[in-house]
């Protein structure tokens, strides 16, 4: 290229391109940045309950903690829900099923919690479903008024969508929220724990 065009200097040089070192930089930041993330998301432990209440120590001390899971998906799964006061259980129960979904447990899960608890009681209930919080809380409401069709198609679940509906509005006082799943915090590994308490013989 010199040869061509005398006197012609380039603007940079393609191996020490300040493009290709951006380049360089920001992969390695993604790089990192997606092992961090990987290292910081749990994996279920399967842990009795006792060995979670030893083992975690963080997160709120009050609320309806609440699980669900199948495994496979779908395939034999199994709820859980726990009620917590001030750090002490006030009640807790979990069940199986042969055959299900994720979905559903997550959903038998939160009509348990509701079902545990008074209509004037006033707490958090908390499900790590993100899918379930939504569908109560913001999208079941306007299945109803259409005659409980949608226009994506049949909606699933909807016998346990509805029965949760129900017990949602029989509490007015109490708030249906997420919160992340396998992150550490004492009660919703609790709660996974119970849901899981059918593969284990320790609950």
């Amino acid at each position: 290229m010199l040869d061509k065009y005398p006197g012609w200097q380039p603007k940079y040089c393609r191996l020490h391109s300040p493009r290709k070192k951006s380049g360089a930089r920001s992969a390695g930041r993604a790089a990192r940045s997606g092992g961090a993330q990987r290292n910081r998301t749990l994996r279920e432990e399967n842990l009795t309950l006792a060995e979670v209440l030893a083992k975690y120590e963080d997160g709120a001390g009050t609320g309806v903690f609440t699980d669900g899971s199948a495994v496979p998906n779908p395939g034999p799964g199994g709820w859980g829900a726990v009620w917590v006061e001030d750090g002490g259980i006030v009640r807790q129960a979990h069940g199986h099923e042969p055959h299900t979904t994720n979905n559903r447990m997550e959903l038998r899960a939160l009509i348990e919690a509701f079902t545990m608890l008074p209509s004037d009681a006033e707490i958090d209930v908390l499900s790590d479903s993100e899918l379930c919080v939504n569908t109560i809380t913001r999208w079941a409401p306007s299945w109803e008024r259409a005659g409980w069709k949608r226009k994506a198609g049949p909606i699933k679940n909807l016998e346990l969508v509805q029965e949760l509906l129900a017990l949602y509005r029989a509490h007015p006082d109490c708030r249906l929220r997420w919160t992340a799943a396998h992150s550490g915090t004492r009660w919703n590994e609790y709660a996974d724990s119970l849901a899981t308490a059918w593969k284990r013989s320790t609950l």
